[in-house]
């Protein structure tokens, strides 16, 4: 599907200018973000909503039923849920509400909306990750957040401290998890490794979120090895091994993403401009001021937890042989995507570039 093709290149993209930025770890969410710019483009108008379509694949009226089906069609993975709102200062037109029905919209209030972001996570993000001032005229926030457990959990007795060597070549214990995993659910494409661990359906009976981890040959570095955890399984290769476990270290990752300093180079330049035509959206002209977005993945033995809060604030605009037991060390820079039960969707991915820190 189109749309889901467009999640994927967003997030290839958006990975490659986070890694050429800076070589360290990350989380990001390819599928907030892409909800959150795509909501936000469907009241974008001539040459805003033209590089709005060219990075996103929708702009302009016909992004409003993608957005509401995309959400729609991810709230379908089980323990995931997503939701949008925008606060505003200013009028937002009927029809633009109206084309987004699932997308409340409210009075500019930064405390109800930090306290929204914290239920909406679980608590995992506790506040908007930027200050709402007064030029901010309108602010759409996306939440994406999962908590599931996995199918075959860790179990704990076998977690111990093994080396992690980091991005930097130093080496230091960390508390790794092991356990067999099947062969079926290990391969490799382009000379990295994919191990799929599946989540446990929960009592809401959705599909399951599914967890790949990816290790690329030494010294590969996430905009090469990330992309291959949604790469088609039929371009991948079988792990030839009779048995397969695996030791991934106990982590979390968290960080705050100015997305909007990418976006230049993903080719958006008059949505932040006082040329920006958001028309669509308000009668009061708008421009986008910033793109921000903080996220966060736990792994664990019980399983996984994640959260992305995107914020859109506007401004005023003018292989080895059968039968041997492969054994696969997560004990260096490795990258982590969490997928949508449904499809091939990246809805988090992270780099693990330095030594793994897990807070409980």
């Amino acid at each position: 599907m189109e749309r889901i093709a467009s999640i994927q290149r967003l997030g290839e993209q958006w990975i490659r200018e986070l890694t050429d930025a800076d070589e360290g770890g990350f989380v990001c969410s390819p599928a907030g973000l892409w909800l959150a710019l795509a909501a936000v483009a469907s009241g974008a108008r001539e040459e805003t909503a033209a590089e709005l379509r060219a990075l996103l694949g929708v702009a302009d009226r016909e992004a409003a039923p993608a957005v509401t089906a995309a959400a729609r069609d991810l709230a379908r993975t089980d323990a995931l849920a997503v939701a949008t709102r925008v606060w505003t200062r200013v009028p937002v037109l009927p029809a633009y509400r109206e084309a987004l029905p699932d997308i409340p919209v409210g009075a500019m209030d930064p405390a109800e909306a930090d306290a929204w972001v914290r239920g909406a996570t679980g608590g995992l993000v506790e506040r908007l990750p930027l200050r709402i001032t007064d030029a901010t005229l309108l602010a759409l926030v996306n939440v994406t957040a999962l908590k599931a457990h996995w199918e075959t959990p860790f179990d704990g007795r076998f977690t111990r401290d093994l080396p992690f060597t980091d991005a930097a070549g130093t080496s230091r214990p960390v508390a790794t998890m092991r356990r067999p995993v099947a062969p079926q659910d290990v391969w490799t494409v382009d000379g990295a490794c994919v191990v799929e661990l599946c989540c446990r359906t929960g009592p809401g009976g959705g599909a399951p979120a599914r967890v790949r981890f990816v290790l690329g040959e030494p010294g590969a570095g996430a905009a090469r090895v990330l992309p291959s955890a949604w790469a088609p399984r039929a371009s991948g290769a079988p792990l030839e091994a009779g048995a397969v476990s695996v030791g991934i270290p106990r982590f979390t990752l968290r960080t705050t993403v100015q997305a909007a300093e990418q976006l230049p180079a993903l080719g958006v330049r008059i949505a932040t401009s006082g040329a920006a035509d958001f028309s669509g959206i308000s009668p009061v002209p708008l421009a986008l001021s910033t793109v921000v977005q903080e996220a966060v993945v736990k792994i664990a033995e019980k399983g996984v937890e994640a959260a992305a809060v995107t914020v859109v604030p506007t401004r005023a605009g003018a292989a080895s042989s059968p039968g041997q037991v492969r054994h696969i060390a997560f004990g260096r820079p490795f990258g982590v995507v969490v997928l949508d039960g449904v499809s091939d969707v990246p809805l988090f991915a992270g780099w693990q570039a330095d030594t793994p820190v897990h807070l409980g």
